[in-house]
């Protein structure tokens, strides 16, 4: 007996409808390959502007002189979540050319 297995969604390649233009199957074929990739960004985007408007106010708090103990840890967590923002919006775009 042999063994047919049955070909998985992924297998196949995809096919464009009638009627359809080329640009824009190629960019539907791409959003499926990555689904949600803008709204990915938008959110680094905002959290990235959300860590800048922190590190500005713990920043003019450390120049101030104004609790300085508590101030300094604050700025620090608002650096790594821009570092990280960054990161993860630079990741996003590298892929862009490949596909």
């Amino acid at each position: 007996m042999a063994n047919k297995s049955k070909p998985k969604a992924t297998d196949r390649t995809p096919t464009k409808p009638p009627g359809m233009s080329q640009e824009r199957f190629e960019r539907l074929v791409k959003e499926t390959q990555s689904p949600f990739k803008g709204f990915r960004k938008v959110i680094y985007g905002a959290v990235g502007i959300s860590g800048l408007l922190g590190a500005f106010v713990f920043f003019t708090q450390l120049i101030a002189g104004r609790d300085v103990k508590t101030a300094l840890p604050n700025l620090a967590v608002q650096m790594a979540v821009i570092g990280i923002a960054v990161i993860l919006f630079w990741l996003e775009g590298r892929g862009e050319g490949d596909a």
